[in-house]
């Protein structure tokens, strides 16, 4: 026994008896979705801008893990890049925004 879709989407409204739901409910899912949206774009340039200030307060001494997990101490700060010794006689290069975050920061001098 097959069942007909269109049969089990149950009666509509008999003619002269049109829906009473105001205009405004139609557009519920699109104002509902630029809120998500809107929230989305937030938080994501949130943890941009929380990246970049950590990004520019590294120092020389901090010690740092890049995006690839490589931990290493900051010697030398440049304009783009960092040098980083990742063990005896051996110094690295990155770019500063291949840097994940700070492990531990270095010693401050007043």
């Amino acid at each position: 026994m097959t069942h007909n879709p269109i049969l089990l989407m149950g009666p509509s409204a008999p003619p002269g008896h049109e829906s009473t739901a105001p205009a405004w409910t139609g557009l519920m899912p699109l104002l509902i979705l630029m809120a998500l949206m809107f929230l989305l774009f937030r938080s994501s340039s949130k943890k941009q801008k929380e990246h970049e200030r950590m990004i520019n307060s590294i120092d020389t001494g901090d010690e740092v893990i890049t995006t690839g997990g490589i931990l290493g101490t900051v010697t030398n700060r440049k304009d783009k890049t960092l040098i980083i010794k990742i063990a005896d006689n051996v110094k690295i290069e990155v770019l500063r925004s291949a840097i994940q975050g700070v492990t531990k920061s270095g010693p401050k001098t007043p």
